[in-house]
């Protein structure tokens, strides 16, 4: 994938790429750091090769062209970068590098890379500008909400010896369990210890920690502050939050916004209702604001979220790491009658297939109840016992399941229902 650079006109961001590509999408053979001005090409079976060289001559011209451009926009936000830019001086790398870094943090200009995941092309030089422009954990004031004080803001440090503060930011399924990545922003945790999941308020022992190297799993005994480790085996959602028990802070708000659309969801064969469950029992505890319910009266699995987009993103995710083609449409909805005024009815059920017949006979009248919030009743006016007692409360059951809105009164008088040999 190679970025646009309308980046600044089209988001409003004070935005210019230090990258520029050699070759464009399938022709991609690598790129050029306009930091260091040096072309990078990637060899190998998944471009684990770097190889640094010159840059292209039918790209010089358009390097420097970027280059100064990444310098000026550069210059209207960092002092020292933009006197060496009036005074039209030579910036070595080393000072551009901690202009940019200066830049990045405070958020007044947003560095572009580009490259192409497929063979790793460019994700070398991506993560080397991670490390040099982004803050490191103690750079950054982050803060939690006290669970204890009706989620109060307070500052957790970046302190190893502070007490154990995590955040549960991403789950993934492996054929051990669930996997749970955390990010520890204070204290440390080690394998064997108990942990509490503030959510629930449970104790939760830590089975195995390891930090992940891409899908390489490295174990570990434990973890500080500023480190991101993978915990096996825990029950949880993305965006929980874990403690020593010390202090109950929470990294992410306990309060979920309610969903705002919703859609029909099936899977087109029933062969993959269990896939089908198994990811959206996934999805819902990787993203609290998405919500899975079932309808009892429509008989429909109904998906809620916070936009079309959040909903299509899932439909796509059952489809392409599940295997599950689905069926998508909007929810049904049940319009309800209610009666106005009494009315009486008289049925009578007779049925003669061969053998046993079946005969029934049921009369009575509703009318509707002053009252519209309480509960519907149902009221036997027979007289003696034609029909036995314990068939009385199906009867009264299969009325009440038939009335959806309570805003009446049921009087019934069974006249006859039982079965008899015709």
């Amino acid at each position: 994938m190679v970025l646009a650079l309308s980046l600044p006109l089209s988001l409003s961001l004070n935005a210019a790429a230090i990258q520029v590509p050699i070759g464009l999408e399938d022709k991609l053979e690598g790129l050029i750091d306009l930091v260091t001005m040096k072309a990078a090409s990637f060899k190998g079976e998944k471009g684990e090769v770097v190889e640094w060289g010159e840059i292209p001559a039918n790209l010089v011209d358009q390097c420097k062209e970027k280059r100064l451009e990444m310098i000026e926009r550069l210059a209207e936000v960092d002092e020292a970068i933009g006197e060496k830019f009036i005074l039209e001086e030579p910036i070595p790398e080393a000072e551009l590098v901690a202009g940019l870094r200066r830049a990045t943090i405070a958020n007044t200009f947003v560095p572009v890379t580009m490259g192409s995941a497929y063979k790793n092309k460019g994700v070398q030089l991506l993560l080397n500008r991670v490390h040099d422009l982004l803050p490191d954990p103690t750079e950054v004031q982050n803060t939690a909400l006290n669970v204890e004080k009706n989620e109060e803001e307070v500052v957790v440090k970046c302190d190893s010896n502070g007490p154990f503060v995590a955040l549960a930011f991403k789950l993934q399924e492996s054929p051990f369990g669930q996997l749970t990545y955390l990010r520890v922003y204070s204290g440390k945790i080690k394998k064997g210890e108990t942990v509490v999941h503030i959510n629930s308020g449970k104790k939760i022992k830590v089975p195995r920690l390891v930090r992940m190297h891409s899908d390489e799993m490295e174990d570990v005994s434990e973890a500080k502050a500023g480190e991101i480790v993978v915990m096996f085996g825990v029950d949880c959602a993305t965006g929980d939050t874990f403690t020593d028990g010390k202090v109950k802070y929470s990294m992410t708000s306990m309060h979920v916004p309610d969903p705002v659309m919703s859609l029909a969801l099936s899977p087109k064969s029933k062969g993959n209702l269990d896939k089908f469950s198994k990811a959206l029992n996934r999805f819902t505890r990787e993203d609290p604001t998405f919500r899975v319910g079932f309808d009892d009266e429509t008989k429909q699995t109904v998906i809620s979220g916070m936009g079309e987009l959040h909903l299509q993103i899932y439909v796509e995710r059952v489809k392409r790491e599940y295997g599950v083609e689905c069926d998508v449409g909007q929810p049904r909805v049940n319009y309800r009658e209610s009666i106005t005024r009494k009315a009486t009815f008289d049925y009578q059920h007779k049925k003669q297939s061969g053998g046993q017949g079946q005969y029934g006979r049921v009369m009575g009248y509703i009318e509707p109840l002053e009252d519209v919030n309480a509960e519907p009743i149902f009221e036997n006016m027979m007289i003696g016992n034609v029909i036995s007692p314990s068939w009385m409360s199906a009867i009264e059951k299969g009325f009440k399941e038939q009335v959806y809105i309570p805003i009446y009164i049921l009087h019934i008088n069974i006249y006859a229902c039982i079965y008899v040999m015709l």
